[in-house]
């Protein structure tokens, strides 16, 4: 009787965590996004969250090292700590890892050939989950910004485990939700890898042109 009472874990069909919390604790499912945040790797992590903006670039060559289950991991556990609309979490993951999936995407995304790295996830919009009594237009408005902070919140995470990544916006949403087999229209494909080489950074527009004072 015993059994009855242990938590169940529930993962993704294919996909499961290289670390989780004993499955005797209560709160497992509350608890696997702390203990995959604080679990490994044991090499160095860059901590400095400026030096992480700063070191970021777009990569569009990844050498063929795989990337760690654990670094994963992170980057998916640090998507889902981005801020939300109601804290509804109005977007859906897809990691594929099926080389001819990720060769039939190359083709959806406009024949980028980048798109075939060792990690891709799929960004996409579920204003479903919104529920807030707005108009359609609304919700769906909500679910991209939460989908495009959660690709970018990862991006972050890709680059402080030593990894590099690249956002591609180009793409055919129909034939990319026909790949993936949903009726979630994407907002973003993430694209991630150990780099070929290290890109130094392009000039930057001066701030006089970004930045606009209000009084």
């Amino acid at each position: 009787m015993a059994s009855d009472d242990v938590p169940e874990k529930i993962y993704p069909l294919g996909y499961e965590p290289q670390e989780s919390p004993d499955a005797s604790d209560p709160n497992v499912r509350n608890n696997l996004l702390d203990f995959i945040l604080k679990s490994g790797p044991t090499e160095i992590v860059d901590t400095d969250l400026f030096a992480v903006m700063a070191k970021r670039r777009s990569t569009r060559k990844f050498s063929d090292n795989p990337v760690e289950t654990i670094k994963i991991d992170k980057i998916i556990a640090a998507a889902d700590t981005a801020p939300t609309a109601g804290n509804f979490q109005g977007f859906e993951i897809f990691y594929i890892k099926s080389p001819e999936k990720k060769k039939l995407l190359v083709e959806a995304c406009n024949k980028q050939p980048y798109v075939d790295a060792p990690v891709v996830l799929i960004f996409c919009k579920n204003p479903s989950r919104v529920k807030f009594d707005f108009p359609d237009y609304i919700l769906k408005k909500f679910a991209i910004q939460d989908a495009t902070l959660a690709a970018g919140y990862s991006q972050l995470a890709a680059q402080a485990l030593g990894l590099s990544s690249i956002w591609i916006g180009m793409f055919d949403e129909q034939k990319v939700m026909d790949i993936i087999k949903t009726d979630l229209v994407p907002s973003s494909v993430l694209c991630i890898g150990y780099p070929e080489q290290t890109k130094f950074p392009k000039s930057r527009r001066n701030l006089k042109d970004l930045v606009h004072v209000i009084w």
